[in-house]
């Protein structure tokens, strides 16, 4: 009787055990798709600031940025395409996918405009820019399904910064196309576009969760890193001006998102 319970009992833990490493499996294979997510939809942002100042401009070396930031962005879709982590059914990341190649296939037309004219095509960049929209929503939107059947609990602040840094690369993109006056209109077709200063007031209260509750060593550093470099440039987002130096915001801006993926980083390390 004695060598039967003990028997049960070890069953039992061993049970336990495997339902424990199995939800931390799943915990896991959930939060990296959350995090590809997140990517993805940050670095077509980040492709799209590069686009309008590459319309400008014509550099081969804002054009590597634009090759950069798609080809991450691309990777982040295969790899939400890939995942085993079963968050998101194959027709909902095929219907992301879709939508990320008329992205790309916007971007393509509209680059070999100004490599072929040295000017942009005003309705392909309009296209452009509301199929970004579009796209984000799609994303957002499976963002927030994954969150609820991942069995992940993603951190508050987590998510605070990863809302952080998605409003930061659309501003970004934003600012760098009323830059550009010749595509300056092209962020104003869609009811779905958030202006500028409202977005700059949804960014404060990101940071405000981001940096409320405790923070040591790296975390505090990157916290004030944060805060220090958003007043800089807080006043040109919410006060957009002419006479502001825009490659000082663009540069603030890459830092900004820099410094949200190392603070995202170090508060999963520490959940």
């Amino acid at each position: 009787m004695k060598d039967a319970r003990l028997r049960v009992r070890s069953l039992v833990t061993a049970l336990v055990l495997l339902l424990i490493t199995s939800f931390t499996v799943r915990a896991q294979e959930g939060d990296g798709f959350l995090s590809d997510l997140h990517n993805f939809r940050v670095n077509n942002y980040i492709a799209l600031d590069a686009y309008y100042r590459f319309s400008a401009s014509g550099d081969t070396e804002t054009l590597n940025e634009i090759v950069a930031s798609i080809n991450a962005a691309n990777e982040s879709m295969n790899s939400v395409a890939d995942s085993t982590a079963g968050v998101l059914s194959g027709e909902q990341v095929e219907s992301l996918n879709v939508e990320f190649d008329k992205f790309k296939d916007l971007m393509r037309s509209n680059i070999n405009d100004v490599r072929n004219t040295g000017y942009p095509d005003l309705r392909l960049v309009s296209d452009m820019a509301n199929q970004a929209l579009s796209m984000n929503q799609v994303a957002s939107e499976m963002y927030a399904v994954a969150r609820e059947s991942a069995e992940v609990a993603t951190a508050q602040r987590v998510e605070a910064a990863r809302s952080a840094a998605v409003t930061m690369a659309q501003m970004m993109a934003k600012y760098s196309a009323r830059t550009h006056s010749s595509v300056s209109q092209t962020f104003q077709g869609s009811s779905n576009d958030i202006p500028l200063d409202e977005q700059a007031k949804q960014f404060d209260a990101f940071l405000s969760q981001i940096t409320k509750g405790g923070a040591q060593g790296p975390l505090k550093a990157a916290l004030d890193d944060l805060t220090s470099k958003w007043e800089f440039i807080r006043g040109s987002y919410i006060n957009y001006n002419d006479n502001n130096v825009a490659f000082v915001i663009d540069r603030y801006s890459k830092g900004i998102l820099r410094g949200l993926e190392t603070t995202i980083g170090l508060l999963r390390e520490n959940a």
